[in-house]
């Protein structure tokens, strides 16, 4: 509610300036309790950060927009390609998992074909996936 509505958000979001997102709308509509979980202007933001460390009240607008986008993931309001993501994140462990043409670049220069990371050990895909399926986060 300190939001003294200067436009510093939206004038510092990348996003912004490619398509049609406002942040300063967002967090105008949270303020007035008028959010429409169904608006996908709320998947655009890159959660670079951009608009929390320029805002002079400190509003922490990404971490809101963070929190509107899982009401909305909950109400089912989700973007088809965000939910795909998911479904990545499920599955690997990765929100773009390794393809072959990556392994067989890494294969090329010396390294093994998967990163050490949940590629290659199977318990910490386990626990992504026991963390992702205890907050109700199934994959496809």
């Amino acid at each position: 509610y300190s939001c003294m509505k200067c436009g510093t958000c939206t004038g510092a979001c990348p996003s912004g300036r490619v398509v049609a997102f406002r942040t300063r709308k967002i967090v105008e509509d949270h303020c007035s309790g008028e959010t429409d979980l169904g608006d996908e202007s709320l998947w655009y933001c890159t959660t670079c950060y951009n608009c929390m460390e320029r805002c002079p009240r400190h509003i922490d607008i990404t971490d809101d927009i963070l929190s509107l986008r899982e009401q909305a993931y909950r109400a089912g309001k989700a973007l088809a390609p965000h939910l795909k993501v998911l479904g990545y994140l499920h599955k690997t462990g990765h929100a773009v998992p390794i393809n072959e043409k990556v392994a067989d670049k890494r294969a090329s220069l010396g390294l093994p074909r998967l990163p050490p990371t949940t590629h290659s050990y199977e318990d910490a895909l386990a626990e992504v996936r026991r963390i992702l399926e205890g907050e109700g986060v199934l994959g496809e």
